[in-house]
């Protein structure tokens, strides 16, 4: 594994999400020892990039969850650097940490994707929820893990959830509810990997169902028919490359229940603890989490 040279994970950052990019980064870094490469931790949110480029990394894997790792920033000043990168460039990791630009594409390119109101201190809150119906999910439209994001069933509740996911972002969005199921699509490449289906006995599955809890239950092979199963796979890489994303990511869907794919977000940078998707669908594949992470950094992006 000496064609790496001197790697780099990052990892921690400054984000909500830096306690889950820290379970990630060391999954990740032990990883890439066990497969005798040179990798080294680097903590952005304790570190600045006057030390990252004096670590003079031959390339480095982005194991960063939400802002300053996940939105482009990091990849504009790695390409700055001209250190190669794990994951989407510039443009695609923007777009696809803002959730509200994501659906203007999708709409625009009719990839199925659920109704939603842009929320300010101004909005008619009892005109939204006359618009969308309720339940709906509040969320920032620029944050990961399901952090300041809930499930409201009244206008009170939904003016309350406003003003909790405003502690996030300054963007807010107000979302349909699509009742059915909740899957979503490993990307690694230009394939997708098998659907995962995603059950939790919690309200909708939140930041504590997604790290903290066993009770959780992911379905992997999904359940579903093969022919409707790889149209939503096909689907899920047009919504990705859309985007302009390559590299690895998800793409997380519902299937209401005529069957139809509602297209929610795209991470650009998943989660790679103990609890996530992507290695889960990586070894229904026949891919040992070391497998898949030495075939990540392989693909690194190039500015």
């Amino acid at each position: 594994m000496t064609k790496f040279g001197k790697v780099g994970v990052l990892l921690g950052g400054r984000s909500a999400e830096r306690e889950v990019s820290l379970k990630s980064g060391n999954a990740v870094l032990a990883a890439l020892l066990s497969r005798g490469v040179d990798a080294h931790p680097f903590d952005t949110g304790e570190q600045g990039l006057d030390a990252l480029m004096a670590q003079q990394f031959d390339r480095v894997f982005i194991a960063l969850h939400g802002r300053y790792g996940e939105d482009g920033t990091i990849q504009g000043a790695l390409e700055l650097m001209g250190v190669p990168y794990t994951g989407s460039g510039v443009m695609a990791s923007a777009l696809g940490m803002d959730k509200w630009r994501t659906k203007l594409l999708w709409q625009a390119a009719g990839i199925p994707t659920p109704q939603y109101v842009l929320l300010g201190e101004r909005t008619d809150f009892a005109k939204v929820a006359a618009q969308l119906g309720f339940p709906i999910f509040v969320k920032p439209a620029r944050e990961g893990s399901s952090i300041g994001m809930s499930k409201v069933a009244t206008v009170a509740e939904l003016v309350s959830a406003y003003y909790q996911a405003a502690k996030y972002d300054a963007l807010i969005l107000a979302e349909q509810f699509i009742e059915g199921s909740e899957f979503t699509a490993a990307i690694l490449g230009e394939a997708a990997l098998p659907l995962i289906r995603l059950e939790t006995p919690r309200t909708f599955y939140d930041y504590e169902a997604k790290y903290l809890l066993d009770s959780t239950r992911y379905q992997c092979p999904c359940g579903l028919p093969e022919d409707q199963e790889r149209n939503i796979q096909e689907q899920a890489l047009k919504a990705f490359q859309l985007l302009g994303c390559e590299g690895w990511g998800r793409a997380d869907v519902m299937l209401d229940k005529s069957g139809k794919p509602y297209f929610l977000e795209i991470n650009t940078s998943p989660g790679m603890t103990d609890h996530s998707l992507v290695p889960m669908a990586a070894r229904a594949n026949g891919l040992s989490f070391e497998d898949l992470v030495i075939q990540i950094l392989e693909r690194a992006h190039v500015g």
